[in-house]
């Protein structure tokens, strides 16, 4: 993958001596996994276990740096701090950092990518230090939908069960750390096995369109959630799919739904 910024992204910064612990009570994995050269995927869920903001987590420029999408990092920034109360943490943006895939020159802040080595290597970095030119995400989101790896508005805000969403396979949940927000009803679904819907990666021959139902003319077997022109992803009913016949069609239009190779369902 060539070097891109990723200026659909945002950096949220989390600083004190009480920021680890502040997350670890929050997020869906581990911060105690959290290592110099690493990063992890995580997530913050509603008490119901839906997901309200998925993010990249590293550590520098002196804080727990958040990765996430630019569109949600205020929402996400206002329930921080609404989660802070009396802890002794700064929450702020840092708009001075950028997110940054494929540089062959590492700053300071990289690593893999936790989710999947194909998605490259990713960084955090000043802004002013990178150089100028860059290609933009258009790159990166073509290699995301191509591995069919859903993140920020491909899960919306509080629609999506963690494990719906694939995101224990993404390896963005821990089940043997401590209590979190959304924790007991993701940890029954896990072991009960009850996850019945999937986010799978759609393919039609013209523009999808979000909140399409999706049908084989006889049953209903989910939505279309997120669009990019004739690529996207659709929520699904697994057990409707396996029973499906005919063509699927969202909105009048054919499509094709995909199961990627990571995805355990």
């Amino acid at each position: 993958m060539e070097p891109a910024h990723l200026h659909d992204r945002a950096i949220i910064a989390l600083a004190g001596a009480e920021a680890r612990s502040f997350l670890q009570g929050l997020i869906t994995n581990d911060i105690d996994r959290l290592a110099p050269g690493a990063a992890l995927y995580a997530a913050l869920l509603t008490p119901q276990g839906k997901i309200v903001c998925d993010f990249l987590i590293s550590e520098g420029d002196g804080a727990l740096l958040l990765d996430c999408a630019a569109e949600a990092a205020g929402a996400l920034l206002k329930k921080l701090r609404l989660y802070r109360l009396r802890s002794k943490i700064e929450i702020e943006l840092r708009p001075q950092l950028g997110v940054y895939v494929g540089l062959h020159a590492k700053p300071a802040v990289s690593f893999p990518d936790p989710r999947l080595a194909e998605l490259g290597p990713r960084a955090v970095a000043a802004v002013a230090e990178m150089p100028a030119g860059l290609a933009g995400p258009g790159a990166y989101h073509a290699q995301r939908l191509a591995l069919g790896v859903p993140e920020g508005s491909d899960f919306g805000s509080d629609k999506i069960f963690a494990l719906d969403a694939g995101l224990d396979e993404l390896h963005a949940v821990a089940f043997d750390k401590g209590c979190y927000v959304g924790q007991e009803l993701t940890a029954r679904m896990k072991h009960r096995g009850t996850a019945r819907k999937r986010l799978l990666p759609v393919e039609a021959q013209a523009a999808l369109v979000a909140g399409a139902e999706i049908t084989d003319g006889t049953q209903v077997l989910g939505e279309i959630v997120s669009g990019y022109g004739d690529k996207g992803f659709a929520l699904v009913r697994l057990d409707r799919l396996e029973t499906a016949k005919g063509t699927l069609k969202a909105a009048g239009l054919p499509i094709i739904l995909r199961k990627p190779d990571w995805l355990d369902a």
